[in-house]
């Protein structure tokens, strides 16, 4: 069975460090995605995401983020993810895959929970997962940066992701 991502019941976060005190977050507000699913167990999933529709409240910090210093979305729109092995116990679940940025793909694994399959009050099927991750932004190739005068840097190369996302059944 086939599901599709529900960009308006879901999210995909980040979050990094900034100055080593403080927390700022963003959001891809565009993405779009599908799982293939029988009897529980999930046999694939793809994810693309558009890195322009990156926001974190701040449209120049927006900006930077979108130049050449970082996600560089003139020559790399698209971020994707493409799944390489599901783990399920219950309802805790581990997902490995191969995560594109920059046109670099490495592997990354999230772990989190999935819940459903539930029907909404429309009668359509829905499934969810709430999965979370910590990768290195400069395996990327994410480098840019700025040392301090105290020490440490300005951004954090640890980045925390945050995906909460619900699925619908693919018509018949």
């Amino acid at each position: 069975m086939q599901w599709i991502l529900d960009p308006a019941h879901s999210q995909i976060q980040f979050s990094v460090k900034h100055l080593g005190i403080s927390t700022v977050r963003g959001t891809f507000q565009q993405f779009s995605g599908t799982i293939e699913a029988e009897g529980g167990v999930v046999s694939a999933v793809t994810v693309d995401i558009d890195v322009a529709s990156l926001n974190t409240g701040n449209e120049q910090r927006d900006g930077h983020l979108k130049n050449g210093d970082f996600f560089d979305v003139e020559a790399n729109p698209t971020a994707s993810f493409t799944l390489t092995s599901f783990e399920r116990l219950g309802d805790n679940v581990v997902a490995s895959g191969n995560l594109t940025i920059r046109g670099v793909t490495k592997p990354i694994t999230l772990k989190g929970d999935i819940g459903g399959p539930a029907k909404d009050p429309w009668g359509h099927q829905k499934v969810s997962a709430v999965l979370e991750t910590k990768i290195s932004r400069k395996e990327w190739g994410l480098v840019w940066n700025v040392a301090l005068e105290a020490g440490g840097v300005l951004v954090s190369d640890d980045v925390k992701l945050h995906i909460d996302v619900q699925a619908q059944a693919a018509a018949a």
